[in-house]
């Protein structure tokens, strides 16, 4: 299986229970992820403006441990592009630039209106909601995803969680289909 390249836009690094489930699916080596210091920058900006009560320091804490884990999933060179490309939201620019620059086959965003099809073809790029990312994932690989769900559900100790209640927590980050395709191996979970 030829692991896709996917960038991962700042609205799938927070929440966190999203950006857990996404690295731990990296992690198992169902695809190779890529981000920058910009796309960095824009999670924790928008934790930080939801979350005021979080220490930034944390934050840091969490994007280092992220840079050492996946070393080659830091993105740089990229804002040489930004100027070049055009976007509806022109904030939205440095993703496709990482993409660009990081070889990427897909950009994984819950913002499919701002990367539209039009603007990403040329570039050999599509945008995949996490919801059809994920689901695609477990279509190609259940064994390993099921493996990946139940370590997830695992380590979420304080409350514990049945497997509904997790499906349920799943449902909630927005991944409705990639849940209605679990529910059949919920006793996997």
């Amino acid at each position: 299986m030829i692991r896709r390249r996917a960038v991962l836009d700042a609205d799938v690094l927070y929440p966190a229970g999203l950006r857990d489930l996404l690295l731990r699916l990296a992690d198992r080596y169902l695809f190779t992820p890529l981000w920058s210091a910009d796309i960095h920058a824009e999670w924790m900006r928008s934790l930080l403006a939801d979350r005021p009560d979080l220490d930034a320091a944390v934050l840091e804490r969490t994007r280092s441990v992220m840079d050492g884990h996946f070393p080659e999933a830091v993105v740089t060179g990229h804002r040489a592009l930004v100027g070049d490309l055009d976007l509806p939201d022109p904030d939205d620019r440095h993703v496709l630039a990482a993409a660009i620059e990081g070889r990427a086959d897909v950009i994984v965003t819950r913002n499919m209106r701002d990367f539209p099809a039009d603007r990403l073809a040329p570039h050999a790029l599509a945008a995949e909601h996490p919801d059809a990312f994920v689901a695609g994932l477990l279509e190609s690989d259940p064994e390993t995803v099921l493996a990946v769900v139940r370590g997830h559900r695992a380590a979420l100790r304080n409350p514990p969680r049945s497997a509904g209640g997790h499906l349920a927590a799943l449902e909630r980050l927005g991944l409705p289909g990639t849940v209605s395709l679990l529910r059949a191996h919920a006793d996997a979970i």
